[in-house]
């Protein structure tokens, strides 16, 4: 233990960014106010993504007959539907028929009754969209217009995020959210509806990849992991919010109307997150004055969660970066070091440029994202495998969407224990291990058996939430600074087009086809997946350069290796942790000192 500390303490002052958010604060009130923010986008990005199983549930639609009305307009509904529509032999009302009109009063009607039918003649009550007699909209093409939005907003925000910064990517799809996802519930058609579906799934995707990216550059070490994870289980929340909603409404435009309405307190995000004044002094806010070229609290930037300092930095705005780190500091009462401050140089003085192609070019760059795009191809695999398994079982909808949503919220939480125990790479085979393995009995056990296949596919459920979550964790942490947010578009892409080769593969009715894709697919992914190096205790890349094959396969080498050096003793750990703490306490005194001494000197100006 003694010795993975050391290691840890070593890596992490080879990170320039980690140890100045050790004087930053590594989760102060500036981190705790970042993490709170994205809760409710999060809870609404759920409530918006599955909001179709519940908009197209079997309805009760009638020949619209108010035609009788105007000979009997006392008529009680029931009446209406008894006299003017006939039953099927289980007496229940035929929807697609009616009886044809007569000249005649409505005595007659009563006593001799009516016998011709015809089709519906003036509508439907209480359909939506005309969507009945032959005109059922297909599941599948909701469902492929949902993942098209997913295919093409990950990709599209992935490139906005890494272009044009983490938070305006972040407001532009919080305005995506307001708009295709409150505004579904005035839509007028099914095309129209279909168009804000496919905006929506958009927004939402945008939101998980610059939400993720901002994070993981904020926070450090476990910290880091802990706010993805509570995101993940908010996200989940949204999913038991929708469906009690789905529940105690009847119609889906209430459900859009209500559960939409939430989003309106995002609109304040623009003031939180975007660019003004900032009013009033924050305490101990001495950083200013070490900052080249800053004269005053003025020049710092006055959004409450300004940009990410790492994107910053990589795009050569070497001031700007500073300026966020010192606001940072103000807010969690903390003063940074001048030396910490001067230690955070560009690269060779040069700007750090990447591009996609990169992920072509850049050899190590390329076997990780082909390990990853494996893994995330499997993933979508089996969690799609899983859905339509359970929608095959005829199991109720509200169901089948509440329950796994209860599960995943302690899904989610248990990847806090796993990680601290077995970190990034064993958390994530033993959780995609458990949920393959369940997706596989899921497909073999018959239909009959419902009850234990239920069981067993919440279950597989469950594994794969937390594997979902444990493996956001870790690409976010395997990715460079630089390519980060197109990096998670691109495997967000390759997650949805893994959801599509499921929905292709139970389509073609063959049995063996889907056991054959989720067994290959989990064992090439979980094969490559040690090729993988660990990513916990070690300092996160920023710029192509940190991806040096030799440099991380040795850093694994050695947090992989028990204590096999016999010449090492506890004492040595010991003494060795000791020195190195004594040192970095030396070196913040001197500079303190220097910091006070500087003060001095600028109140000797003063005066």
């Amino acid at each position: 233990m003694l010795l993975r500390r050391l290691r840890a303490i070593e890596a992490k002052q080879d990170d320039k960014f980690a140890t100045i958010m050790d004087a930053v604060g590594e989760f102060g009130t500036f981190q705790r106010r970042l993490v709170a923010l994205t809760f409710i986008p999060n809870i609404l990005s759920a409530f918006f993504l599955f909001a179709d199983i519940f908009v197209f549930t079997p309805q009760k639609p009638y020949c619209n007959t108010s035609w009788i009305l105007a000979v009997g307009p006392n008529l009680s509904e029931s009446e209406r539907l008894n006299l003017t529509l006939p039953r099927a032999p289980n007496g229940s009302f035929l929807t697609c028929l009616m009886y044809l009109p007569v000249d005649w009063d409505l005595d007659s009607i009563i006593h001799f009754g009516l016998n011709r039918t015809d089709s519906c003649q003036d509508g439907w009550i209480y359909p939506e969209f005309d969507l009945v007699c032959g005109k059922e909209p297909n599941p599948e093409i909701v469902r492929n217009m949902y993942l098209a939005g997913l295919l093409t907003g990950s990709f599209l925000f992935g490139f906005i995020t890494d272009k044009l910064g983490r938070h305006p990517s972040i407001l532009l799809s919080l305005l995506g959210l307001i708009i295709f996802g409150f505004g579904t519930a005035f839509v007028n058609s099914f095309h129209q509806y279909l168009f804000f579906r496919f905006g929506v799934s958009q927004a939402a995707v945008g939101y998980a990849i610059s939400s993720a990216s901002l994070i993981t550059e904020w926070l450090v070490g476990m910290h880091r992991a802990h706010a993805i994870i509570l995101g993940h289980c908010f996200f989940a929340m949204g999913v038991i919010f929708l469906t009690g909603l789905a529940y105690s409404l009847p119609h889906w435009r209430l459900l859009f109307l209500v559960g939409g309405a939430p989003v309106f307190p995002l609109i304040s995000y623009i003031w939180l997150l975007g660019d003004g004044e900032e009013t009033g002094e924050f305490p101990n806010y001495k950083n200013e004055a070490l900052i080249e070229g800053v004269d005053g609290e003025d020049s710092m930037p006055g959004r409450i969660l300004p940009e990410s300092p790492r994107w910053l930095m990589m795009k050569g705005k070497l001031k700007e970066a500073k300026q966020v780190l010192c606001y940072a500091a103000g807010v969690n009462k903390k003063t940074i070091p001048l030396s910490l401050l001067d230690k955070l140089q560009l690269p060779g003085k040069k700007v750090t440029t990447a591009s996609i192609l990169d992920f072509y070019s850049n050899r190590h760059l390329r076997k990780v994202t082909l390990v990853l795009c494996s893994m995330w191809f499997a993933i979508g695999c089996n969690y799609y495998m899983l859905s339509l398994r359970m929608k095959e079982l005829g199991v109720n909808a509200h169901f089948a969407q509440v329950i796994p949503g209860m599960m995943e919220v302690p899904a989610r939480l248990c990847c806090v224990f796993l990680l601290e125990q077995l970190k990034r790479k064993r958390s994530l085979i033993l959780t995609f291990l458990q949920g393959a393995l369940t997706c596989f009995l899921s497909l073999l056990l018959p239909a009959e058996l419902k009850s234990p296949l239920v069981l067993i596919i919440v279950l597989g459920e469950f594994s794969l939430a937390a594997t979902v979550t444990v493996f956001y964790i870790y690409t976010s942490e395997l990715l460079p600074t630089v390519l980060r947010a197109t990096g998670l578009g691109l495997l967000t892409l390759v997650w949805a087009a893994g959801g599509i080769s499921s929905l292709i593969v139970v389509n073609q009715n063959i049995a063996i086809l889907p056991v054959f894709l989720c067994c290959i697919s989990a064992f090439v992914a979980l094969f490559f997946c040690f090729k993988l190096p660990e990513t916990q205790d070690q300092p996160i890349p920023d710029s192509l350069e940190h991806l040096s094959p030799e440099s991380r396969t040795m850093s694994e080498d050695m947090s992989s290796e028990d204590m096999l050096c016999d010449d090492v003793t506890e004492e040595v750990a010991r003494n060795t942790i000791f020195n190195a703490t004594m040192t970095n306490m030396d070196q913040d005194s001197l500079s303190n000192l220097s910091l006070q001494s500087g003060e001095e000197e600028i109140d000797k100006q003063e005066d």
